[in-house]
């Protein structure tokens, strides 16, 4: 059973989200949050598997509690967001959101999306991560950019696998490519996160961009 606690100040997007997430055999809702205080007070309590996180939040941003739920490792985080968010969706990459969800965003995407991050395959909607990753890597230096040396300590095959997620594929797919199997690669995702010191596939998506691999 994937345990869910949903963030969100709008009470009727809320029970929207609650009662989508209630259909589902596999899904449970553990908790609800309206401000983003609250949902890092009931991640530490709940120990979700999943946190569903909107962007703009009263008392404490999205941003700032996504960053505070990762640091403590207490779930993986996956936000809610609209293209019109930019700033937003960047600031809550950084802070090492598992994946990112339109709002308008279908029952089953929402479901789908929710399982995905639950499996550690922190990418959601291939189209709508890509678009995210292209937008953050061909915009103006938001920092000192990556320095390729950061690579040396991977292996041939992470580096393959690293590629892979740069692309948004998921670990299936990267099975499929490399002739690998799934648990192989998941593995080598576990290991090069660790190695590069990322918190979410999303991270190193943005870095293999950057990196142009």
């Amino acid at each position: 059973m994937i345990r869910v606690l949903v963030a969100e100040d709008q009470s009727a997007v809320r029970a929207g989200l609650v009662l989508i997430l209630g259909s589902a055999p596999d899904i449970e809702v553990a908790g609800e949050a309206a401000d983003g205080r609250r949902a890092v007070e009931l991640a530490r309590e709940l120990r979700p598997d999943v946190v569903l996180m909107d962007v703009q939040m009263p008392l404490l941003d999205g941003v700032s509690a996504t960053r505070r739920i990762v640091a403590e490792r207490l779930a993986d985080v996956l936000v809610l967001t609209t293209f019109d968010l930019d700033e937003y969706v960047f600031g809550a990459l950084r802070a090492g959101a598992a994946g990112f969800l339109l709002k308008n965003a279908e029952a089953r995407d929402l479901l789908e999306a929710v399982r995905t991050v639950a499996r550690g395959e922190g990418i959601v909607a291939p189209a709508v991560t890509r678009r995210l990753i292209s937008e953050f890597a061909s915009a103006p230096a938001r920092g000192a950019q990556p320095d390729p040396a950061v690579l040396e300590g991977l292996t041939r095959r992470e580096r393959e696998v690293l590629g892979c997620i740069g692309e948004g594929l998921s670990n299936a797919q990267i099975g499929a490519r490399l002739d690998m199997a799934e648990g192989t690669v998941k593995t080598h995702v576990s290991r090069l996160l660790a190695k590069l010191e990322l918190r979410s596939r999303v991270q190193a998506a943005v870095l293999a961009r950057e990196l142009g691999l």
